[in-house]
């Protein structure tokens, strides 16, 4: 151990054991999630119709991307890095009419699917996302996340994401977003701005979120010098075409 590893204000010991916890744990991104109370997460409501007169568009996986910026934090954080997981594979409905508060949509994120750490997601993300993380360590994050102790892609290929309301906001709309995830049930507010064009509409935004909303308990080692930090990011740009019309070429 170099001179300035040794001066970090813990005993080597802990450094020595936080090494071998993140060795075994993988560079996952969430411990397992923390235990909670018997009683049941409401179960998703039906869905509603859409509003009379609506005009339904189609996601474009192809141009619609999710990404969810998850960081390190503690006195050990050098040891691990942050991590960029992504859907490239976003699908389902938007349901439009003229009146812009009455649009609903309900989208999948498959969860098999997510890709962790792309070179160009990492690259486009910003300075917090340095190039460089190793394939066996992108892995590991992969199966950690897809594990029965996290999102149990096995029991659970799909998270679900349903607009419940929409209200003007200063710089476009705030959307109250039902996250149906592992059959649990979790309402967050996101704000979006719209870009309309003939038949074509992009979602944008970015918000904040917490593991700790959706049922887990952000991942700690060795005392708590090295964690996942509770916030992460989220990041979206959605594409939806009109039903029945030409794509763009």
């Amino acid at each position: 151990m170099s001179t300035e590893q040794a001066s970090c204000g813990f005993p080597l010991r802990w450094v020595v054991a936080g090494l071998v916890l993140w060795g075994l744990a993988g560079c996952q991104t969430s411990p397992p999630a923390a235990e909670v109370p018997t009683t049941e997460s409401p179960a998703p409501a039906p869905a509603e119709p859409a509003p009379v007169g609506a005009q339904d568009y189609a996601v474009v996986a192809e141009e619609s991307l999710l990404q969810i910026l998850v960081y390190r934090g503690g006195a050990m954080a050098r040891l691990g890095h942050n991590h960029v997981i992504a859907s490239h594979h976003l699908s389902g409905t938007v349901s439009v009419t003229e009146d812009p508060l009455q649009t609903r949509f309900d989208i999948g994120i498959p969860v098999n699917e997510l890709a962790i750490d792309e070179p160009a997601m990492r690259e486009t993300a910003g300075p917090d996302f340095p190039p460089g993380v190793p394939q066996s360590a992108r892995d590991g994050t992969r199966r950690n996340l897809l594990s029965e102790a996290l999102l149990e892609g096995a029991k659970y290929p799909e998270i679900r994401l349903r607009a419940t309301d929409v209200v003007a906001a200063a710089e476009g709309f705030d959307v109250g977003v039902e996250i149906t995830l592992k059959d649990q049930v979790h309402v967050v507010r996101v704000p979006v701005t719209i870009e309309r064009k003939e038949e074509v509409l992009v979602a944008r935004g970015e918000f904040p979120l917490r593991q700790s909303e959706l049922g887990f308990k952000p991942f700690s080692v060795a005392m708590g010098t090295l964690v996942v930090l509770d916030e992460m990011r989220i990041r979206f740009e959605v594409t939806a075409r009109k039903m029945g019309s030409d794509p763009i070429s």
